[in-house]
């Protein structure tokens, strides 16, 4: 079967490699469909940090997919041949202290596909175990149902936030996670939502889905500019959801005293920066994103419910053969491009 590899730094080709031979007792096979490229997905081909993991090339990534049941074990209940299904890229212990406790997200034995030693969804077939496999309406495309695994990240951040009715937030970073914040935070009664982004295209596709304000940080200074919008007192939660360096200070600058900052963007420096003297004073709570849990139950009725947009941030799609060009696209954020979705014929 084909699989698309990243075999070295910036450089993508697709290969063939073995097929999978055996299905467990509690395991599915599928025939992937969609898959789409994500920011950690990116992290790895720039050649930035990986964690405590080692990235070892060949690499096969890929977490956000979608596609048929090709096969199911002789235990599996929960599907049958031929459903179309969303996966979970998460494959926790079930057992241990975390998992126990319902923070399957935490544990230490945690497998995720895509992730340094665990091949991933760019190639044609993959084995999952079947309860990370949840059947899609027949009105939802595959590239949709690949879409749900960061729109489950961005439910789990505001979820941590605890955004309430009348609310104001902050969202540094406009990526599609971030975009999807937003969207959010306003189906959860926000007033207002404000947000700063250094890509003008991504600005654009925030003003549309109707943020409050959205700044240009390399125009502005995005923490003078939320607070000013606050009339000085600042926003209850603000999400950082750029990875960069200074966006985690800057998401703790436009809080108000006793608001909360989460952590969500993944920074390819592996630093989160704070100044004490800041979050002290205030009294911030700050909480830090980590995946996902239990929420593909909730993210498959907000897109078949239409209560959030995720067609808008899919801005292109590319064939799994041309993964290469589609990494090249995200690298230089050329041709105004927002969410990129592989389509897999295999």
């Amino acid at each position: 079967m084909k699989a698309l590899q990243l075999v070295a730094t910036r450089r993508m080709d697709v290969a063939e490699v073995p097929a999978p031979q055996e299905v467990g007792p509690e395991d599915i096979m599928v025939r992937v469909k969609a898959i789409g490229v994500c920011g950690s997905d990116m992290h790895y081909y720039r050649g930035e940090g990986a964690g405590n993991a080692a990235l070892d090339y060949p690499f096969i990534m890929g977490h956000e997919f979608a596609g048929v049941v090709e096969a199911i074990g002789q235990r599996v209940t929960s599907a049958q041949v031929g459903d179309r299904v969303a996966v979970d890229p998460a494959m926790p212990c079930g057992h241990c202290e975390y998992c126990l406790e319902g923070n399957p997200n935490l544990c230490p034995a945690m497998r995720f596909s895509g992730s340094p030693g665990v091949a991933g969804a760019m190639q044609d077939l993959v084995v999952q175990p079947a309860h990370t496999a949840f059947k899609m309406p027949d009105s939802m495309s595959f590239a949709q149902g690949a879409v749900l695994e960061p729109l489950g990240v961005a439910l789990h951040s505001l979820n941590l936030g605890k955004v309430h009715i009348a609310d104001t937030v902050a969202v540094i970073g406009c990526g599609p996670i971030g975009l999807m914040i937003a969207q959010l935070a306003r189906l959860a009664g926000a007033q207002d939502v404000f947000v700063a982004e250094v890509v003008e295209h991504r600005l654009r596709m925030a003003e549309r889905m109707g943020v409050s304000l959205a700044v240009d940080s390399r125009r502005a200074d995005p923490v003078k500019a939320i607070v000013n919008a606050t009339h000085g007192r600042g926003v209850d939660v603000a999400f950082e959801v750029a990875g960069a360096v200074e966006t985690s200070e800057q998401a703790a600058e436009v809080c108000k005293g006793g608001g909360t900052v989460v952590v969500t963007g993944i920074c390819g420096e592996d630093r989160m920066d704070f100044r004490a003297g800041i979050t002290r004073r205030k009294g911030l709570t700050i909480k830090v994103c980590r995946r996902m849990k239990h929420v593909y139950g909730r993210t498959i009725p907000l897109v078949h419910r239409k209560m959030v947009n995720i067609d808008a941030l899919v801005t292109h799609t590319f064939p799994l053969a041309q993964g290469g060009e589609a990494f090249r696209i995200l690298d230089t954020y050329e041709d105004e491009v927002g969410k990129v979705v592989l389509i897999n014929e295999g």
